[in-house]
C-alpha cells in the first residue's frame, strides 16, 4: 500500500490516538473521577473507563476517525483488474500427434474442448484470436471480442495431421498482437517441435516485448503413438516448460481432458487480468462513514451519545 498526502498518514498516527486520549480524559472528568497518567498505558486505561459497552462505542469513534484519516492520506492499493485493452492469441497444435487417443477423446478434440473454456472465461471485451498450426501455422480466427466468431473457428479446424511447427505459430502471434497493451500467447501441444523456426528463441522475443507464452502440455507419455504410424505420440514437458520460463508465462500440463479444461479455465482469467494501482480512499471514507453511523445510533439506542 502506498499513499498520496503522507502528511495525512502522520495525522492518523499522531492525531487519532491524541484525539482518544482526549476523549478519555474528557470523560473522566464528566463523571468525576481524577486521574493522573505517565505513559502509554493510561491511554488503555482512559479509554477503557465505563464497562464494556461504552469501551466498544469508544472505540467505534476513535476506529471511524482513524479511518477517515487515511481515507484522507489517499492510499493506493496494488489489485488485480480485468484488462481493457487484453488481448491474447491461443495457438492449438493440429499435428498428426494431435490424433492419440491418450486424451480422450483425442488429444485434439480435448485441446478444442478446453479452447471453448478458456473463451468462455475471460472476460467480456478481451480480444482472443486463434491460430493453428502444424507443418505450417495460420491464424483462423484474428483478434475479436465476439465468442460466436471464436466457437465458429474452433469448430473449423483441421484435422490433426503433418508435424509441428511451434516456432511458427509464436511467430504468427507476434506479428499479430498489437504493440502495447495487455498481451498473451496460450499454446496448446504436445511440444515436439519438429519444423520451422526456433521456439525457444521466438520465445525469448515475446518476454522481450512484455508477452507471456502460457504453454500447456496435453499427452501422457505412456506408450500413445500417432494413428497410422508406429511413431510414439511423447509430450516435450522440458521444452514447454523453458517456452514459458523464457517469455515470464507458466507451464501446465495435462494428462486428461478435464486437467486439460481446468488449466484454460485458469489461464483464461489470468491473461486476462493485470496489476493495477487502485485509488482506495473511498473504500476507506465509506467504511468510516458506516462505522460511525453505526456507533452513533449504538450510542443513541444505550444512551451515551458523545
Amino acid at each position: 500500500m502506498s499513499f498520496e498526502r503522507p502528511a495525512w498518514l502522520l495525522l492518523a498516527l499522531v492525531g487519532v490516538p491524541l484525539l482518544a486520549l482526549a476523549y478519555g480524559i474528557l470523560e473522566r472528568r464528566r463523571t468525576g473521577r481524577e486521574i493522573a497518567y505517565s505513559n502509554l498505558p493510561f491511554l488503555l486505561r482512559a479509554s477503557g473507563a465505563g464497562g464494556g459497552p461504552a469501551r466498544l462505542l469508544r472505540a467505534g469513534w476513535i476506529l471511524g476517525a482513524l479511518l477517515l484519516a487515511l481515507a484522507a492520506a489517499g492510499p493506493r492499493v496494488v489489485a488485480w483488474l480485468p484488462a481493457k485493452d487484453g488481448a491474447a492469441f491461443i495457438c492449438i497444435d493440429t499435428s498428426g500427434s494431435m490424433a492419440s487417443t491418450d486424451v480422450s477423446p483425442t488429444r485434439a478434440q480435448a485441446a478444442v474442448a478446453a479452447a471453448r473454456a478458456f473463451v468462455a472465461a475471460v472476460p467480456a471485451g478481451t480480444k482472443i484470436g486463434i491460430i493453428a498450426f502444424a507443418s505450417s501455422a495460420g491464424i483462423v480466427a484474428p483478434l475479436t471480442s465476439d465468442p460466436r466468431r471464436l466457437r465458429a473457428a474452433l469448430a473449423a479446424l483441421p484435422p490433426p495431421n503433418g508435424a509441428t511447427a511451434i516456432g511458427s505459430a509464436l511467430e504468427e502471434a507476434a506479428r499479430a498482437l498489437p504493440v502495447r497493451g495487455h498481451r498473451a500467447v496460450v499454446l496448446i501441444t504436445d511440444g515436439v517441435n519438429n519444423r520451422g523456426a526456433d521456439p525457444l528463441a521466438i520465445a525469448r522475443y515475446l518476454g522481450a516485448h512484455h508477452i507471456p507464452v502460457y504453454t500447456v502440455g496435453i499427452g501422457t507419455n505412456h506408450g500413445a503413438v500417432i494413428p497410422g504410424t508406429s511413431q510414439p505420440a511423447t509430450i516435450d514437458s522440458h521444452a514447454l516448460r523453458a517456452y514459458a520460463r523464457e517469455s515470464g508465462g507458466r507451464y501446465a500440463r495435462a494428462t486428461d481432458a478435464v486437467q486439460l479444461r481446468a488449466a484454460l479455465m485458469r489461464l483464461g482469467k489470468t491473461t486476462s487480468l493485470e496489476k493495477k494501482s487502485v485509488d482506495a480512499s473511498l473504500v476507506a471514507a465509506l467504511a468510516a462513514g458506516v462505522l460511525m453511523i453505526a456507533t452513533f445510533f449504538a450510542g443513541f439506542a444505550a444512551g451515551r451519545l458523545p
